[in-house]
């Protein structure tokens, strides 16, 4: 629901905005980009309590990918990536790790997105073999200069956290530092030469 005090543009087509307009929308586009951490814990938690045949459910799955992640000594971009790796399994059962990807490619490093874009295939060497698949898939990226990064990212965080005996930090834990890596994009298109949309956001 809109808020009652929102203003709004005046145009019917986007070839009649006028810079009044575009002010009315980035002020508003930088109040929603404010509220971005919230919207993906909030997404986040849509993964508890299912866990497709797995041995825990998918939430707990992440939360305990970003423990091993954060208790081995990364850093919080890469523990935040580690937390929102599957973040894409609800609507794109398909290609989750391009979403995830996809969401964090702003605000982190390019290593870090390619690692999350990428760990799908990897992760598949443990299980695509026993559903008539290539298990090798990541062998395609074997000469990629990220290739033992992304299989660091898997061997030591993501395939062994499916043990419901494992300690696993809460969701609560994590927040804080999501906030700071959701802070403010490191590249977008609507930043230019200046901070765009984000400049509004701070002042």
């Amino acid at each position: 629901m809109q808020a009652a005090t929102e203003q709004r543009a005046k145009f019917h087509h986007m070839k009649d905005g006028t810079v009044e307009d575009w002010a009315i929308i980035g002020g508003e586009a930088a109040q929603h980009a404010k509220g971005l951490c919230g919207r993906l814990v909030a997404h986040l938690k849509l993964l508890e309590g299912d866990c497709g045949g797995f041995p825990i459910d998918r939430l707990t799955h992440c939360l305990q990918t970003a423990t091993l992640a954060h208790k081995d000594g990364k850093d919080e971009e890469y523990v935040v990536c580690a937390l929102l790796h599957d973040i894409g399994d609800t609507l794109g059962p398909a290609n989750h790790a391009d979403i995830a990807a996809t969401i964090l490619e702003p605000f982190v490093s390019e290593d870090n997105a390619w690692m999350v874009r990428h760990h799908a295939e990897f992760q598949g060497y443990y299980f695509l073999h026993h559903l008539g698949l290539d298990r090798n898939m990541r062998d395609q990226h074997r000469d990629h200069p990220l290739y033992d990064y992304t299989l660091e990212f898997i061997d030591k965080y993501d395939a062994p956290a499916f043990d419901p005996e494992a300690e696993t930090f809460p969701l609560a834990f994590f927040e804080p530092m999501m906030e700071r890596v959701f802070a403010k994009p490191k590249k977008s298109m609507y930043m230019g030469d200046n901070e765009g949309m984000y400049e509004v956001a701070e002042a």
